[in-house]
């Protein structure tokens, strides 16, 4: 228990620190506006951040806490077939990059998932997104990006790679709520 008692002190720690909150509202607003022109949110990333990437499609394009008409929101890491076959075939540091180009539109949003700030594969699928003219959003870890390549960074002040996703879990379910909330709720 004792164990348990200090990891629960770090993390809380973590998001206590967390301190970004203009950002965050931006980002709130950025999202709530491409998603009511019906511009797709394209959302990825690696491992525990591809898992978080899917979680977060899921809470948009489903429901977070209410009953509301569904969001165009894609998850670029859930077509195995397609990250398996291009990666085979050409290049898995690209895998992203060439869904942004099939999927993204000008003025939607790519949000990149990596707790590193540092996973090539999300990085190219952000410089695509940008010379496409569309939205770039980074969730990290302490590691702040290059402006160049995304328009709004959220980071979590932690190298810790734990601490950081589960930072992120509590970012992105605040940000699926306030979302939400921009959307009539419709009996289900």
């Amino acid at each position: 228990m004792k164990k348990f008692n200090e990891y629960k002190k770090e993390h809380i720690s973590v998001i206590d620190s967390f301190k970004d909150n203009e950002t965050l509202e931006i980002v709130i607003q950025e999202i709530s506006i491409c998603l009511k022109k019906r511009l797709p949110v394209l959302i990825f990333g690696n491992g525990g951040s591809a898992a978080d990437a899917l979680h977060f499609s899921a809470e948009l394009v489903g429901k977070f806490l209410k009953d509301r008409e569904a969001l165009n929101v894609i998850c670029l890491n859930s077509n195995q077939s397609a990250l398996t076959a291009w990666s085979n075939d050409y290049d898995f540091d690209t895998v992203f990059e060439r869904q942004v180009e099939a999927h993204g539109q000008e003025g939607g949003i790519a949000i990149g998932i990596s707790t590193s700030g540092k996973s090539p594969n999300v990085l190219k699928g952000l410089k695509k997104a940008k010379s496409k003219k569309i939205n770039t959003i980074m969730l990290t870890g302490k590691n702040i990006i290059s402006s160049d390549l995304v328009d709004y960074n959220i980071n979590v002040p932690s190298l810790i790679t734990p601490l950081i996703q589960e930072c992120h879990v509590m970012i992105y379910h605040y940000i699926a709520m306030r979302v939400e909330e921009e959307f009539k709720e419709i009996s289900a």
